[in-house]
């Protein structure tokens, strides 16, 4: 069994947990902060069997959005730099680690 930890820009939380659960998956949110993505993430953690965990990651890779966001530039004391303009970044729509899990039980 495995415990696949997943974190997952809040503009594609619903359509994510709907489509996890829609293919027979549980899945469990969690509100999360950090620096992972601008727009803020949340955490998701999905508990499935080895030879299901393929189709979970191509469920998340199907439903979650990659973007161009703009970051502020460095700033520089130099008059007239271009450091100060802003930069498109490229920024993942998710990231998602793979665990072992030792033991399962449910109460």
């Amino acid at each position: 069994m495995k415990l696949i930890i997943a974190i997952i820009s809040n503009k594609d939380t619903n359509n994510v947990t709907e489509a996890i659960t829609q293919n027979g998956y549980s899945v469990t949110k969690i509100s999360s902060a950090g620096q992972f993505l601008t727009d803020g993430h949340t955490t998701i953690m999905v508990g499935c069997d080895d030879d299901k965990v393929e189709k979970l990651f191509e469920i998340l890779k199907k439903n979650l959005t990659k973007r161009i966001v703009k970051t502020p530039g460095v700033t520089s004391t130099l008059s007239g730099s271009f450091l100060n303009q802003a930069v498109d970044v490229e920024e993942y729509g998710g990231v998602a680690f793979t665990l072992d899990v030792e033991d399962f039980q449910k109460f």
